[in-house]
């Protein structure tokens, strides 16, 4: 592309967007009467819906961080055989799809889990505890925990190695240790992250409405679709789909307020350096958090693999349906991840030209922001603006894949924005005059100077969106149907009627597709070493 077409790949991406997200927020406020409205003052059940939306969000942030601070504290002080693994395993939590940790869950926590065969073989009754609350909890602490403790995690070890040593000296105590030094590193990142984590579980999906076991256990979410997909009433999905969005853009305001650059030192904590890593009480306390926090954390993720290793499960496989599900998931899934690196390559190039060239750094900011600004509207709600924008146009259902694609592409924007902004700006900033005194442009320039230098990130962009969209069960919930079924929703029709077996086959696809997509996409597409980047 020559350099006085710098602004037509961000145009195109721009308008592409806003059309995909002003549209369809129209059509949500044209839907949205006075009646719809009316029932936000007057409406007792819709009171419960919102209280409960807020209840269990803030429940399920204060629980992953309470296991969270004393975790990470003990990863601080442990170097065990290990390690390494279960932080690559946290991290896979980040990549996982949400219905496949569902379905992890239920094999452990359900009627007829480990966890009530234990019971039984104890001589003791089997319990329910797990539809409602407490299994929302349970996988919201599953995703979060592990976040938050990597997050602090890295906090903890910024703390610089000369200040462990004087503590040694001066003779703190664990608890001092504590107040002294590590919590002041953990309050930093204590607001930002409580809002992060806030905000995953107020606009929460698939687990409210795979565990949430009934109208007593529905936030806001699933109450959108649930208007839309089996009441119809568009009035009051509209306006629900209005009051979602006002949260969510509230609550990205507070994260962006919070949020404090990480300190930066020039030497970081060994545990070696730990004073209190002998002590007797600490090993004692330190093995107390990792068995609770394991417990929750490895069961699901065991269970998943598990149940793949079942005779009655190769009759599972040989399911067309299950198969129909998968190359759609695969179609859908590749092409949401194309789109949204086009979308997001061509934004960033346009807005680093912008920054770097013409010196305008806030109109460069801006039309980043505008590529972010899909994070206050999530995917449950762009589906609802869509589906009542195209109703009278066109059968929402003969779209669905459509659709469904777009809204994945959409809500991968924000991680590829973040994963490709530096690494674009960093080649402009060392080949760009290079570039120009050689008249490389064009094919050329992308060819021989972009692609060699950007691939790894490219590749990493390109993943994320892959693996957001294979998991998706938001957008797929509003606009699936029998012809069209992607892995997720096929699994959650599964676990809703039963079908443990089925589901078990599923849910091994789908760990497969996962896991190995992500890896096989870094590792051939990110060309060599670029897993350890």
């Amino acid at each position: 592309m020559k350099r006085q077409y710098w602004w037509l790949p961000g145009s195109i991406s721009l308008l592409g967007i806003l059309l995909l997200t002003v549209a369809p927020i129209i059509a949500l406020l044209v839907q949205s009467n006075q009646q719809g409205w009316s029932r936000l003052l007057h409406d007792s059940y819709l009171h419960h819906i919102i209280w409960f939306s807020f209840y269990q969000a803030l429940l399920s942030t204060a629980l992953s961080l309470l296991l969270a601070i004393p975790l990470a504290q003990t990863l601080s002080r442990r170097y065990f055989i290990g390690r390494s693994l279960l932080l690559r395993l946290f991290g896979l939590s980040l990549v996982l799809p949400v219905i496949l940790v569902v379905f992890g869950i239920v094999t452990v926590h359900g009627r007829q889990g480990w966890v009530n065969q234990l019971l039984q073989a104890l001589g003791f009754d089997s319990v329910g505890y797990l539809y409602g609350l407490t299994g929302i909890l349970l996988a919201h602490i599953f995703f979060n925990m592990p976040l938050a403790a990597r997050i602090l995690l890295q906090n903890i070890e910024s703390i610089p190695a000369s200040h462990w040593r004087m503590a040694s000296q001066l003779g703190f105590s664990s608890w001092q240790l504590f107040i002294r030094l590590e919590w002041p590193s953990i309050r930093r990142a204590l607001p930002a992250l409580a809002s992060m984590i806030f905000m995953l579980c107020f606009t929460s999906f698939a687990t409210v409405m795979a565990l949430g076991g009934g109208p007593k256990s529905t936030t806001l979410e699933v109450a959108i679709y649930q208007a839309l997909r089996f009441d119809f009433d568009l009035p009051f999905a509209g306006m629900l789909a209005l009051l979602q969005l006002v949260f969510c853009s509230g609550f990205l305001l507070l994260q962006y307020r919070f949020t404090q650059p990480a300190p930066k030192h020039g030497e970081y904590q060994s545990a070696t350096l730990r004073p209190d890593r002998t002590i007797i009480r600490v090993r004692a306390w330190d093995a107390l958090v990792l068995s609770i926090c394991l417990g929750i954390f490895l069961p699901p993720l065991l269970a998943i693999i598990s149940n793949g290793i079942n005779p009655a499960l190769w009759t599972a496989l040989a399911s067309s349906t299950l198969w129909r599900a998968t190359l759609t998931s695969l179609i859908i899934a590749t092409s949401a991840a194309i789109l949204s690196v086009v979308i997001t390559t061509g934004l960033l190039s346009s807005s680093r030209y912008l920054r770097l060239q013409l010196k305008r750094k806030r109109l460069a900011n801006l039309m980043e922001a505008t590529g972010s600004a899909i994070l206050v509207l999530p995917a449950v709600v762009l589906s609802t603006g869509l589906f009542i924008l195209l109703r009278n146009i066109a059968d929402v259902f003969t779209l669905g894949p459509i659709l469904v694609l777009l809204v994945n592409a959409l809500m991968a924007l924000p991680y590829g924005l973040r994963t490709l902004q530096l690494p674009m700006e960093q080649v402009s900033l060392q080949y760009n005059r290079l570039c120009i005194s050689l008249n490389i442009q064009g094919w050329q320039r992308i060819k021989h100077i972009e692609w060699p230098l950007l691939r790894k990130p490219l590749a990493l962009t390109f993943a994320l969106a892959m693996m957001l969209s294979l998991g998706d069960l938001s957008a797929i919930a509003l606009f699936g149907s029998q012809s069209l079924q992607t892995l997720p929703w096929l699994l959650y029709q599964q676990l809703g009627s039963y079908q443990m077996v089925e589901a078990a086959a599923t849910a091994l696809v789908l760990l497969l597709l996962s896991l190995g997509l992500f890896g096989v996409i870094e590792g051939v597409l990110g060309g060599k070493d670029a897993t350890t980047h």
